[in-house]
């Protein structure tokens, strides 16, 4: 029956000190499971460890055997490295040159008829073997003067000053440590101009961003409905396309509503040919659109509270210029913030937008 050994952990020592004593082993952990990945347990099995420098197939450099029971779990516990060694010897092992992979044998009946039970890259050196055959590095140079037991026991800033206590009782002055001012940095990109909630250009802010220039962009929501009771377009039954589909670009779709042949009036001509507060830029927000103004509706609305003549967002459906793709149009419920579609001979509320 094919036996499997499983690898629990392989442990590498950290190296403490160039010549400190090392112990000159390796823990190494694994159950042992038959062809049908049941353990065996409380048996005598036998393993070899070969040591092999460069590749898989390389040359032994060292090479050990162990006679080990396992434990009613099928645990076996050995260090690699004191085992009775058949090639070389641990400590000649030159963990400094060549990588070295580790080839694990197994005899499940404790005796010499070895299964190979796999080569694996040791990815992390012994490093404290290494260390400790390494040789010494050169005397370092020469440390500062000492103070006689003198150390620094507090040290404070008074006055821009910075004085500094020593055990003794002395008290050093070490002179000015604040500089001049430096000029001012340049504005950060996460830095904007405008805010939510500005009144600008016509309307009043509702969202911003800054594209890959770091140049500042926003979206203006406009004081008042242009209507309550107003279909998305005249042409009902008939579908734009791709062209007035868009989640995010209410201009585009826009254009494409007006531009459809039999259009006569819709919600995006409304938009689009609004001069409002003097801006000519006006058009039909998209679906995400509104979704961004939905979620400052409460800066937008408590500004357009302070504008004379103005009119705050009500708790409506409001039509986006996002097509469905079927013969059906996205609007926005700012009663509850959710988005629908619906036919676009029904009548909603319209409110324009502008981009900056």
């Amino acid at each position: 029956m094919k036996q499997k050994l499983t690898l629990l952990f392989l442990l590498s020592f950290v190296c403490k000190g160039l010549f400190a004593q090392v112990p000159q082993g390796i823990p190494y952990q694994s159950i042992i499971r038959d062809g049908y990945g049941n353990v065996v347990a409380n048996q005598t099995v036998k393993l070899r460890f070969s040591i092999r420098d460069s590749i898989t197939s390389g040359t032994v450099v060292y090479q050990e055997t162990f006679q080990t029971n396992t434990s009613s779990l099928g645990l076996t516990n050995v260090n690699i490295g004191i085992g009775t060694a058949v090639v070389g010897t641990f400590s000649g092992i030159n963990w400094g040159v060549n990588s070295k992979f580790i080839q694990v044998e197994m005899d499940p009946t404790g005796g010499t008829n070895y299964t190979d039970m796999g080569t694996t890259q040791m990815m992390s050196v012994p490093y404290a073997l290494f260390c400790a055959n390494g040789t010494p590095g050169p005397q370092g140079p020469a440390g500062v003067n000492g103070t006689n037991g003198v150390s620094v026991t507090n040290s404070s800033i008074v006055n821009d000053s910075l004085y500094i206590t020593l055990s003794n009782g002395q008290i050093l002055n070490t002179g000015y440590v604040k500089g001049a001012p430096g000029p001012q940095g340049p504005m950060g990109t996460g830095s904007f101009t405008h805010y939510i909630g500005e009144v600008f250009g016509g309307g009043v802010v509702f969202h911003l961003w800054k594209n890959v220039q770091g140049v500042e962009h926003g979206l203006i929501v406009d004081k008042t409905d242009l209507s309550a009771f107003q279909d998305w377009s005249n042409v009902h039954p008939y579908v734009v396309g791709t062209s007035a589909q868009s989640r995010w670009d209410g201009l585009s779709n826009s254009n494409a509503i007006v531009g459809q042949s039999g259009h006569t009036n819709s919600a995006a001509a409304l938009c689009l040919n609004s001069t409002s507060s003097g801006q000519s830029d006006w058009y039909l927000p998209s679906i995400d659109e509104l979704t961004l103004l939905w979620n400052n509706q409460f800066n937008v609305n408590k500004s357009l509270s302070s504008i004379g003549g103005a009119t705050r967002l009500v708790m409506n459906y409001y039509w986006s210029s996002t097509e469905d793709a079927n013969s059906s149009s996205w609007y926005f419920n700012f009663i509850d913030g959710g988005a629908n579609f619906y036919n676009k001979y029904n009548q909603l509320y319209v409110r324009a937008v502008r981009a900056f």
